[in-house]
């Protein structure tokens, strides 16, 4: 009696980390797959050589908490189980804007941040995915080069731990290796055209420190305070306070060129004195340091436009940081990471892996979640010196003083806040900011006065100092 069972495609996953993870989510249920990667994945919540940026402080933003459910339901449940809190943006919050205008804590919206140690966040996303029947973890193993040619890639040819070579035959592979992709070179030596890039590179550097919770502040959920740097005075210097599981906080500070924080343990709590706001430095004054000082400069915003080549090779795609990273001070990378594996799953839903064209409409398809991250980035830093090789355009200055207003709007109106939020956490585009509910309060009001100063109850500055 013959065989009547088709096999399964095969797809190969490149990168471990969020994006590799979640691409393999989206994929397993229409193929088997092999996520590759160069480091050991360590069991539980722990530090990974590969994602240095770990140390600094990291959030979700809703439309990423969206996104993990739908793509792995319950996970968002997994994850406050863990330790993890969901924050009312901006009831739970103490955020000043760019523009100096601290935004009123108001609670009628319904966003809310995913707020975690990325420790955490990875293992139980890895969890998850990796348990999942129907795919195969190859780590300690580097990938080196496409098999293929220019119309189609057949595979990977890897590396293990022993230094054999081996090649991974594949109906698809997905490149999820974050900014250190070499996708551009692989690509060019099947005999494609270079790909075009942009990076705007505020000279951000960042200084992290972990912190044990002051005070009785873990007896009530502690607020999420933020400093945002302002473009518009360079240096421009920044710092959040991210309270995390284990009765701990996260404290990062930022800098751009001419004003960047350091490893220096004598000089971290003097540089969140001496923001804009002092707030980070005087509750973090006589708190209890944990362990050394984290830095970091890869903060450049970068993206690779690999949707403008015309012709694109079957059995192969890219998605997350390998497209475009972001100023990680944005917090934009994970939930554009969760949204683009999503798109490749509904694309998949209608459309078989080996049709012709298929690579293509995915890479379109994950490429779509990061055009709202990457302008919301770059008309920020495009402002600081040395930013860009070129000035912004007077587009770019009349959107940056728009978005200006809306802020200024959004922290004073409920209402315009929700649409300014909709847009932040990437759960609606930009154009969301020209709705009657931003308009109306930015034309004709009415409007609360400004904040005179940062928002923490009475309450709060009680816990924190007892």
């Amino acid at each position: 009696m013959s065989d009547t069972r088709t096999r399964r495609p095969a797809v190969v996953v490149i990168g471990g980390s969020v994006s590799g993870l979640f691409a393999a989510a989206a994929l397993v249920e229409h193929a088997d797959v092999t996520l590759v990667e160069r480091d050991i994945l360590p069991e539980g919540p722990a530090p990974r050589r590969g994602v240095p940026q770990a140390r600094h402080a990291h959030l979700v933003w809703s439309g990423g908490v969206v996104a993990f459910d739908e793509l792995l339901p319950g996970l968002v449940t997994d994850l406050t189980n863990r330790g993890a809190r969901l924050v009312h943006i901006m009831g739970d919050m103490v955020s000043r804007a760019p523009n100096e205008i601290w935004f009123r804590r108001f609670t009628s919206t319904h966003h809310r941040n995913l707020v975690c140690s990325r420790d955490l966040l990875d293992a139980v996303i890895r969890d998850r995915v990796l348990s999942s029947h129907g795919i195969t973890v190859r780590d300690n193993t580097a990938a080196l080069r496409l098999e293929g040619n220019a119309t189609r890639v057949t595979g990977v040819r890897v590396r293990s731990e022993d230094r054999q070579e081996e090649v991974l035959a594949a109906d698809l592979v997905i490149d999820a290796s974050g900014r250190g992709s070499r996708a551009p070179q692989w690509l060019k030596e099947l005999g494609l055209p270079r790909i075009a890039e942009r990076q705007v590179n505020a000279g951000v550097a960042y200084a992290t420190r972990l912190y044990r919770a002051p005070g009785k502040s873990t007896d009530l959920q502690f607020p999420l305070v933020n400093v945002q740097a302002n473009p518009a005075t360079a240096p421009g210097r920044g710092g959040i306070i991210l309270p995390i599981e284990d009765g701990r906080w996260i404290v990062t500070l930022s800098g751009t060129r001419g004003g960047e924080p350091t490893d220096d343990p004598a000089a971290f709590t003097d540089f969140a004195l001496a923001l804009g706001d002092p707030v980070i430095g005087e509750l973090i004054k006589d708190a209890e340091p944990l362990g050394e000082i984290s830095t970091t400069r890869s903060t450049a915003n970068q993206r690779r436009y690999f949707e403008k080549l015309h012709h694109w090779p079957d059995g192969f795609t890219v998605i997350g940081d390998a497209i475009a990273g972001y100023n990680p001070v944005y917090g934009h990378g994970i939930t554009v990471a969760a949204q683009s594996a999503l798109a490749l799953r509904h694309v998949l839903d209608s459309t078989d892996i080996t049709r012709p064209g298929t690579a293509q409409r995915l890479l379109h398809a994950a490429t779509r979640p990061v055009a709202g991250a990457w302008d919301l980035a770059i008309g920020q830093d495009i402002f600081y010196p040395g930013a860009s090789d070129r000035p912004p355009t007077r587009i770019e200055r009349a959107l940056a003083r728009f978005v200006d207003r809306a802020v200024a709007t959004g922290a004073r109106n409920p209402r315009a806040l929700g649409a300014l939020l909709d847009v932040m956490s990437l759960e609606k585009p930009a154009t969301r900011l020209f709705s009657p509910d931003m308009l109306i309060p930015m034309l004709l009001g009415p409007k609360r006065p400004f904040l005179q100063g940062r928002p923490l109850t009475a309450r709060e500055r009680e816990v924190a100092k007892s």
